[in-house]
């Protein structure tokens, strides 16, 4: 076998290996989730505790309506959940694989901070 045939049968191997499209696809609009700082720093405070939309609000310095908007787009990325308390929401981390994923990511971005 050639150096290049080789090669062809090596990319092809990984090709095969690689997650579907549709998988890739999802995957890619997850991580676009956590690329809004905005976003980031509300995931931030629901992994420190549940909390309501304006506890959010006050704690980022933001308008209500602007978390509410934030938070429906964490919901619908399956990132955040909500409880109805009375005539309240009270939204938390959606389960244990969205605290991984922020504790995994803060841990690479602080990697750098020690060198």
């Amino acid at each position: 076998m050639t150096e290049n045939e080789k090669n062809r049968s090596m990319a092809e191997e990984i090709r095969r290996m690689l997650p579907d499209e549709k998988t890739i696809n999802g995957l890619s609009e997850l991580f676009k989730m956590f690329g809004d700082p905005t976003r980031a720093k509300i995931l931030g405070c629901l992994q420190i505790r549940d909390l309501y939309v304006g506890e959010i609000a006050e704690i980022l310095g933001m308008s209500v309506s602007a978390v509410s908007h934030q938070l429906r787009v964490l919901r619908s990325a399956k990132l955040v959940k909500g409880s109805k308390e009375g005539k309240e929401v009270r939204y938390s981390l959606d389960d244990d694989h969205v605290t991984k994923i922020i504790e995994y990511g803060l841990t690479h971005v602080n990697e750098g901070k020690t060198n």
